[in-house]
Formats: structure tokens, C-alpha cells, sequence
């Protein structure tokens, strides 16, 4: 099968993950059962291509290897890792994509809401002229992120078996909601025996990334005093207020909407209250350590002022870290990085290294053991109804999967 099929069979699984999936306040994983679906279809495929070590765990991880061939079994065993689940920032139910061969480089209508996916908003359309595209109908997202890499490196197993092309071990990974934060949780790295591997989950082709976002959440809780405003002098506590005036404390310019490349952000994702109580959440994000942690401090500062201000108790502030920016063990091992340097020019690109504003289940995994940096898959605009992808974008990044493992296998 080709990775045009593949991909499209992929984004017809609805695999949303949920980002309240907590039970009884313990972590569930996988967050949507649904999920399963397709990581049942993923185990079969592994054995029908005859791979070895094939399993679907109770917790939705697919894992399958594909032995080395004669002569290259002393070969550094390699790894390449793509998630299953979509994103929950948008509904991922029942995908319409269109084709679109010989793109003209125009706008495109998106003929589920009327909508256009327009060049003004996405310059790199234009240089998917002539191309076979493939975007949604406007009424969901597509999947590329990470159907896309999923359809990828199985069809790169494919062709490696076909070709009869040498290679050491090759292990793949397929995870559960990487999208929420949770797909390395659970990565099972004493059975997934590979020295280093490449997650296929960036966007931009001929893309290796190496470097994201340190992250952490950050969620206020706020407690006010609520009695009838006609006697609330110098007795009402109004929580909601509060809750807006910790928002208004921070660098209005420090939100995603203002920063790009390496520089951080506060980012409110969610805010509820009225006069008894309130709540903000947040992502923090910097590339950087040291920002990083001023900015945590900043918020711990808040939590300080307001309680100082308003009263002991009134605002609680909790941090959870998410991530960390994988920059520091990955230049460990850059030989990683010279791999797929090398396999990139090999197919015809020039690299591109950008720091990645997010996350990737390769960051937590490079933390965990195993040094783990991220492909391009050729998908743009990702999250949303404006997602789109070319046929011979996902073709390239094959290209470089085989490349890479030949490139291994030399070494």
C-alpha cells in the first residue's frame, strides 16, 4: 500500500485523545478507547509485513521489530516512533479529506464549511505547487499530526522488506496520547531495545528538530468571600476579579499570539469563576532553562502578592512539569543528528533545525534513555481545519526513513 492510502485508511480512525482523563485522580492511559481501534489495526499490519516482537499493550502502545539481515545484525538497532491520537484543541470525528492533484498554488475552499485555507495565512503553500494535496472539508482536522508519520515509517517498513534493502534491527513505536501530554508515560524502553530513534512528528520536510520547549502547567485556584453586594463593603471577596487581575499582571506580550522561534510565553488556556471562586490554567513555555524558571517564579511571586493583598488562602497555585528541552541530551549523541543530516541531502533537501515550539514524545523519551530527535512528516497548519499535507511531502519523508536506516546499516 502507498502512503497516500495508508495515510488516508489512518485519519478515517476517530483517535482523539481527552485531556480530562483522569479517573478517581489517577492518569488514565489511554484517555479514549477509541483509540484502540486503530492500534489494533496497526498490531495486524505489523505481522502481515512479518515482524517480530508485535504487541498491543493493555495501555494501547504498539510495539514490533524488524531483525536485522544477514551481516548486519552487530548494526546499532534503530527506532522510529509516530503517535496515534489527534489532537482535543479540535473535533477529529469522521474526516472528509479532499484531494487536490496538480495544486495550482491558489487559495483553497474547503468545501465542508465554506471556509478557504488561504496562501496570505500559509506562505508555504506556495511552494506546494503542482503537487497532489491533501487538506480537510473545514469541518475538522485532518490527522497529519501524526497519521502522517504513523503512514510513514509503514510504509517505509514495506518497501525496505519488498527491496530486500540491508539494515540493522529496526524497532517501531506507535503511542497513545502523545497529544495531551502523556505518549512517552508509559514507553516501554526494556522492551523497545533500540540505541537511539527518531520520532516522525514535526511538519516542515527535511526538518530534524532537536530542541523544545521546557514546559510546565500552571493552574490557579482562587476563594472568595461572596455576600449581597448591597452589604459587601469591606467584606466581599470577589474571586472572579482576582482571577483577572492575576491576567492582567502578566507580559501581555509574553502569549503565543507575540512570540515566535525560541522566545516564551504564558499561555491561558482556560478561565471559569464568578464571586466565590475562580480558576486559571496554564501552559509556560522557553526554550531556555534559566527563563524558564523565571517565569515559574513570576508566577509563585502572584500567588504571593495576591494572598499578601486579599488574604492567606486565597489563591493557591499548583505547577506541574510537563517537559524538558531534550537540546541537552541530545548533544550528547549529535551522531543522531549527523544520520539524518546525511539522509536528508541524501534525498535531495537541505536540512532544517528549528527549535520546536511544543513538545514531542522524543523529548521525554531522550530523558528516559533514549536519545530521540524528530523528523518532518511534510504536514502544515496542524490542530485545526486549515491542516493540510502533500502526497509527495509524505513520500520524501519515506525517503529519508530508508535512508537513514542505510546509512545505519553502513556505519
Amino acid at each position: 500500500m502507498n502512503v497516500k492510502d495508508r495515510f488516508l485508511k489512518y485519519v478515517s480512525y476517530w483517535t482523539t485523545s481527552d485531556d480530562n482523563h483522569s479517573t478517581d485522580g489517577a492518569v488514565r492511559i489511554p484517555s479514549t478507547d477509541r483509540q484502540f481501534e486503530l492500534g489494533r489495526v496497526l498490531r495486524d499490519e505489523l505481522n502481515a509485513l512479518g515482524l517480530k516482537k508485535v504487541i498491543l499493550t493493555d495501555h494501547c502502545y504498539v510495539y514490533g521489530l524488524l531483525p536485522a539481515t544477514t551481516g548486519c545484525e552487530d548494526k546499532k538497532a534503530i527506532g522510529f516512533i509516530s503517535h496515534m491520537d489527534t489532537s482535543p484543541d479540535y473535533d477529529g470525528e469522521a474526516v472528509k479529506p479532499q484531494i487536490i492533484p496538480d495544486y495550482d498554488g491558489g487559495d483553497i475552499l474547503l468545501a465542508g464549511s465554506g471556509d478557504y485555507l488561504k496562501v496570505s495565512d500559509f506562505p508555504s503553500l506556495a511552494t506546494l505547487k503542482g503537487r497532489t494535496l491533501i487538506t480537510t472539508d473545514g469541518t475538522t482536522l485532518l490527522g497529519a499530526d501524526d497519521k502522517a508519520g504513523v503512514a510513514e515509517i509503514m510504509t517505509a517498513l514495506e518497501e525496505i522488506i519488498a527491496s530486500g534493502q540491508p539494515h540493522g534491527d529496526i524497532w517501531v513505536g506507535f503511542t497513545p496520547d502523545e497529544e495531551i501530554g502523556c505518549g512517552a508515560d508509559l514507553f516501554d524502553l526494556d522492551y523497545f531495545q533500540a540505541a537511539f530513534a527518531y520520532t516522525l512528528d514535526g511538519d516542515y520536510e527535511g526538518e530534524i528538530a532537536y530542541e523544545n520547549f521546557n514546559a510546565a502547567g500552571a493552574d490557579f485556584t482562587i476563594r472568595g468571600v461572596n455576600v449581597h453586594p448591597g452589604e459587601a463593603k469591606d467584606i466581599m471577596v470577589n474571586a472572579a476579579l482576582i482571577a483577572c487581575e492575576i491576567q492582567s499582571l502578566l507580559p501581555h506580550s509574553e502569549t503565543p499570539s507575540h512570540t515566535q522561534g525560541r522566545q516564551g510565553f504564558f499561555h491561558l488556556t482556560d478561565i471559569f469563576g464568578n464571586v466565590s471562586s475562580a480558576s486559571l490554567s496554564y501552559i509556560v513555555r522557553d526554550h531556555d532553562k534559566q527563563s524558564f524558571e523565571l517565569r515559574l517564579d513570576k508566577l509563585r511571586a502572584l500567588e504571593i502578592e495576591m494572598n499578601r493583598k486579599y488574604g492567606k488562602g486565597t489563591v493557591t497555585l499548583r505547577i506541574t512539569d510537563s517537559y524538558s528541552n531534550m537540546l541537552e541530551v541530545i548533544e550528547k549523541h549529535k551522531y543522531i543528528v549527523t544520520i539524518a543530516e546525511k539522509a536528508i541531502t541524501k534525498a535531495g533537501l537541505t536540512p532544517l533545525s528549528r527549535p520546536i515550539r511544543g513538545g514531542t514524545d522524543g523529548g521525554r523519551l531522550s530523558f528516559m534513555g533514549l536519545p530521540c530527535p524528530n523528523l518532518g512528516t511534510g504536514g502544515y497548519g496542524f490542530h485545526g481545519p486549515y491542516e493540510h499535507i502533500s502526497v509527495e511531502g509524505m513520500e520524501t519523508a519515506v525517503q529519508i526513513i530508508r535512508e537513514i536506516v542505510t546509512i545505519t546499516a553502513e556505519t
